[in-house]
């Protein structure tokens, strides 16, 4: 189901109780871009600490933006046991420009290109996307409605709004009092904007939105301002409509929150959920720390489906994947022992499109693949912890066997392999960090050195001293054949960094002790009596 600004506002009710009344919501999103272009030292690597990945990360989220939301709410079916119907959603979405919002974002060619490839609509996107705001946006917004100070900002916005000036001006001019016309395409947030507009321009008339348009009512001053004081249509109270329909798709991401004891179920989410804290709650803090809390109080149960998908694919010896759609074929197929005995997973009446065909990085697809995985993984585990001995297993058992993943979520190409939103993280467990000592090579960079490596196996490069560079990959057996190939290799020797033998501050601290020990004992002879 796809859902654009037009038909949102409708919606609600009806996204209001499928929320409630799930078991889970699965979650995916459609970025305009990616990574920004961040010179080589600010690029994620290896080596970064959480922190620093964030840090780095963070700059990308907040030049990028949303195009896409997909949802798909599990719903466990009453009265059949391990079935479960799946609402799928599409929301597109589209930042808000309205007052003194207008928000700058930037487009990656490759991301778009990416997304067209797989029949994204940009026309949705960017003619009927939702709008949305975080809190301190809403702030601003929220009090330049209700004092009053608002201004139109958008050169297109003023172009139309004066064209209706125009045009209910001419009306004016020849209509009696009583008289009405109506202002047809004019939707959304956007016709409160037009009837602010009006109101302050022109004292002899009233407007009032209706299916067909703004409805504009010549009236006289006396019933203008009875109207404008009449219970059913005060100022702030219509103005607070105003904000309503400026906070959009952020309304829903409050309904969300409130649902806490529901998992928020992704692929790969941490980017999601850096995008989620910067477009609907607030700005990204600069302390990684801070950043956790508030994902946390956001969303207290967060399950990764590619975080638990890795930690038993090679236990399990499934074939190798590399992207949700694979993960969900492999467990759908014969190759998953528990396929007959898995949970039924049905599409509700208004989602039949994913019933019959495959829309692979088209949001709502991907968020209902999140949910399946999830659902599937989790029978796996828990036949196998049981011993196949669980019969019609309900959700909450699932759960339990899903617990040690709660709040683990995958992280791409860092110093640790998962961030943990609900206390510290976990050491590390990558391959050791090697070192290069380079002979005969002079002025060598880091990515001359990526470039001798990469026909072996890859490895993040930093360097470390003019003749010496730090090696990092994330596979045990690229560590053990660089080690093999390069130990005795005359120009490019490797070996396992120890701390205590290369670190150049400690390298340092010895020869000063070195220096101050041989100085001591020179001291100490040269100053002995003779006998």
């Amino acid at each position: 189901m796809d859902v654009g600004a037009d038909e949102f506002e409708q919606s609600l009710p009806f996204l209001q109780e499928l929320v409630a009344g799930a078991d889970f919501v699965g979650l995916d999103i459609e970025f305009t871009g990616l990574r920004s272009n961040l010179s080589r030292p600010q690029q994620i690597s290896l080596f970064d600490l959480p922190s620093e990945w964030y840090l780095k990360t963070r700059q990308s989220v907040q030049q990028f933006t949303i195009c896409q939301i997909g949802l798909s709410m599990f719903s466990s079916v009453e009265g059949e046991s391990n079935k479960y119907v799946a609402h799928s959603c599409n929301f597109f979405l589209f930042p808000t420009t309205f007052g003194i919002l207008d928000s700058e974002f930037s487009f990656q060619a490759s991301s778009v290109q990416f997304l067209n490839q797989y029949g994204f609509d940009y026309n949705k996107f960017l003619k009927n996307g939702i709008p949305y705001m975080n809190e301190e946006q809403e702030k601003k917004i929220k009090h330049s409605i209700l004092r009053g100070n608002w201004r139109v900002r958008s050169s297109l916005d003023k172009d139309q709004i004066k064209v209706v000036i125009d045009k209910v001006t001419q009306w004016l001019d020849l209509a009696e009092e009583g008289d009405q016309m109506t202002l047809p395409g004019i939707s959304g947030f956007q016709a409160f904007e037009v009837q602010l507009v009006l109101r302050q321009a022109l004292p002899n008339i009233w407007t009032v939105l209706k299916e067909e348009g703004v409805i504009v009512k010549k009236v006289s001053q006396p019933h203008r301002w009875y109207l404008e004081h009449a219970s059913c249509d005060q100022v702030t109270c219509w103005k607070e409509q105003i904000l309503l329909s400026a906070r959009g798709f952020s309304v829903f991401f409050q309904m969300l929150v409130k649902a806490q004891k529901q998992p928020l179920v992704g692929h790969n989410m941490m980017t999601d959920l850096l995008h989620l804290h910067e477009k609907f709650f607030r700005p990204l803090p600069e302390s990684y720390d801070q950043f956790k809390q508030n994902i946390h109080s956001l969303f207290p149960v967060l399950i990764d489906t590619k975080n638990v998908t890795k930690d038993i694919w090679k236990e399990l010896r499934f074939p190798r994947v590399s992207n949700l759609s694979e993960v969900y074929e492999v467990l759908s197929s014969n190759l998953n022992p528990t396929k007959n005995s898995g949970p039924v997973i049905i599409h509700a009446r208004q989602c039949k499109k994913y019933a019959e065909t495959k829309c692979p990085h088209e949001a709502a697809y991907d968020a209902f693949l999140c949910g399946s995985v999830l659902l599937k993984v989790a029978h796996l585990l828990l036949q196998r912890v049981h011993g196949g001995a669980v019969h019609e297993p309900a959700f909450p058992q699932y759960l339990d066997v899903l617990a040690p993943y709660v709040n683990q979520v995958n992280l791409i190409r860092a110093g640790v392999p998962k961030i943990n939103f609900s206390g510290p993280d976990y050491p590390s467990i990558r391959p050791p960090v090697l070192i290069l000592t380079v002979k005969r090579w002079p002025g060598v960079s880091e990515h001359q050195v990526y470039r001798e490596f990469q026909n072996l196996c890859k490895f993040d490069v930093r360097r470390f001293t003019r003749s010496q560079f730090l090696l990092l990959t994330n596979k045990f057996k690229d560590a053990r054949s660089v080690l093999k190939e390069y130990r005795s290799h005359p120009t490019l020797q490797v070996s396992l960094y120890r701390y205590w033998r290369h670190s150049p501050n400690i390298t340092c601290l010895l020869q000063v002790c070195s220096i101050v020990t041989t100085w001591s004992m020179i001291a100490f002879l040269l100053g002995r009596p003779s006998p």
